[in-house]
């Protein structure tokens, strides 16, 4: 295991939210927040920008380690709907197929730029979406090669 990746629980603004992430396999990162004083809005529920916080930077990090040192891999941009408000403990499951790594390999070895779309819902306890993340990222081969 890569030591950012045994830290990344203690980075601060993830440890302030109450964001805890656990790594399933190399392609997949389950990650939870409970409800707690210091992640609730005024009216008692997920502050949002906690919920964007505990989708920030998993797909980025699972194709980084996906990918290897010879890759650039960026966070480009991010959209985050509110589809209903988040009490309790709200988790959500980061997963980039092998198939889709290599699709983005493929294209990176042949110089291209890559912007891949990511997706994932952040669900409460019965499974319920209540937000909706897309990440955008930028991928190419180091020095162009």
């Amino acid at each position: 295991m890569r030591l950012r990746e045994k830290f990344v629980n203690f980075y601060p603004p993830l440890l302030g939210a109450g964001i805890r992430s656990r790594t399933i396999d190399g392609r997949t990162i389950r990650v939870e927040m409970k409800l707690t004083p210091f992640n609730r809005n005024i009216v008692g529920v997920h502050f949002g920008g906690s919920l964007y916080a505990m989708c920030d930077p998993w797909f980025m990090l699972i194709l980084m380690r996906a990918l290897g040192t010879g890759y650039i891999v960026w966070d480009k941009s991010a959209s985050i709907q509110f589809l209903q408000p988040g009490r309790g403990t709200v988790t959500a499951i980061f997963h980039i197929p092998q198939a889709r790594v290599d699709e983005i390999r493929r294209q990176a070895d042949s110089g291209q730029k890559i912007e891949p779309v990511f997706s994932v819902d952040v669900l409460d306890t019965q499974g319920q979406a209540i937000a909706h993340v897309e990440k955008l990222l930028y991928v190419r081969k180091k020095n162009g090669k």
